[in-house]
């Protein structure tokens, strides 16, 4: 299991990720508001703006507070390092 850092000390298991998006589009944000009336968010924004959304294979959505492009960068080397 590796373990990708979403910011703020908060990790999550990179292999259950199915995408890291931008929260500025309408679909994205009924889909964290439906997350949220299901009980399924998890905010680890630590009360900052979200720039990240992460949709997970358990229907979690996680919202992040550091830049997507951080993240992606992150999930990159990830995927770099389970290659060798």
């Amino acid at each position: 299991m590796k373990l990708l850092n979403i910011g703020f000390g908060n990790m999550v298991n990179a292999d259950r990720i199915i995408g890291i998006v931008s929260p500025d589009s309408a679909p994205i944000k009924r889909l964290v508001q439906d997350a949220r009336e299901k009980g399924a968010l998890i905010d680890a924004s630590y009360g900052r703006r979200t720039q990240a959304v992460l949709i997970m294979d358990s229907d979690h959505v996680i919202l992040s507070g550091i830049p997507l492009e951080s993240i992606t960068g992150r999930a990159a080397e990830e995927t770099e390092e389970k290659r060798k």
